[in-house]
């Protein structure tokens, strides 16, 4: 799933590091990630759960309301592959409610980079900072937060923060049940080892990555980060297709999206949390 490989070859910020520089573990760590393999055939089934994880949203409605509120910045949320503003509009009606300004991403069916997708893509992102006068966040789900990544990378003084949903950005590509696709409906080889290099770098912004482990479409690992100081993980219960419109996942979105600019803090499992919210560092 690569994109925005010209804009972001420009800064040096985010290369990979070179063989001197890499820890003595990373070989390892890339070496597990090439065995990975896409989700087994009953994760692929359970994704048919999707349509119940959105009744379970409707009926937490009225608890979802009391989810921590924004102070009015603008989100742009970007769809996963195949998918368009319409499969969206649940997250992005419940994060207007929690007073945000949000938009969707205005392309169509997100067919991956297509010609002219990046590009307007960026023009969008910067016309509404212009109208807004303040930095904006991006929300991807699956493919979309790979949008949001790279987004945030070339416009890194435009960008606020990053929330992606299943988002396969670490580790083979084609450990997921749909890279196929992506390369029929895009026409880009998945096979470039320096640019899926790149897509692993986090942003240099706030990033959170909300994924689960019983995820039939993307095996889990390839949406787990290494945790820092601006860089964390989340984990819920969720399909991939229903990710988004499960009630612990938009929570999660809306607690992270309130952080202050500035005083961002890592997710707080805490308290009741506890038992909605796996920790993300225990072993498999």
């Amino acid at each position: 799933m690569a994109i925005l490989k010209k804009q972001t070859s420009k800064s040096s910020r985010h290369a990979p590091p070179s063989e001197e520089e890499r820890p003595l573990w990373a070989a390892e760590i890339e070496r597990m990630e090439r065995q990975l393999k896409a989700p087994n055939a009953l994760l692929l089934a359970m994704e048919a759960r999707a349509p119940w994880e959105f009744g379970a949203t409707l009926a937490a409605w009225p608890l979802l309301k009391n989810a921590p509120v924004g102070d009015g910045h603008a989100v742009i949320v970007f769809p996963g592959l195949g998918a368009g503003d319409l499969s969206t509009v649940p997250l992005r009606n419940f994060l207007s409610g929690q007073g945000y300004d949000t938009y969707g991403w205005d392309l169509g069916r997100n067919m991956g980079p297509r010609e002219g997708v990046l590009q307007k893509s960026i023009d969008r992102i910067g016309d509404i900072v212009k109208a807004t006068g303040r930095r904006v966040s991006l929300v991807g789900w699956s493919l979309g937060g790979i949008y949001a990544r790279e987004f945030a990378k070339a416009l890194p003084d435009f960008v606020r923060s990053v929330v992606t949903l299943g988002t396969p950005f670490s580790g083979d590509p084609k450990a997921t049940n749909a890279w196929w696709y992506y390369e029929y409906a895009s026409g880009h080889k998945l096979n470039d080892p320096h640019l899926l290099a790149q897509l692993k770098q986090p942003p240099s912004i706030p990033t959170t990555s909300i994924y689960s482990r019983t995820d039939g479409v993307v095996a889990w690992q390839l949406s787990h980060q290494t945790p820092g100081k601006l860089a964390e993980n989340i984990e819920v219960v969720a399909s991939h297709i229903g990710i988004g419109l499960n009630p612990t996942a938009l929570y999660a979105v809306a607690d992270r999206l309130s952080q202050p600019e500035g005083k961002w803090r890592s997710f707080d499992r805490s308290g009741w949390r506890q038992y909605f919210y796996r920790d993300t560092e225990r072993g498999e």
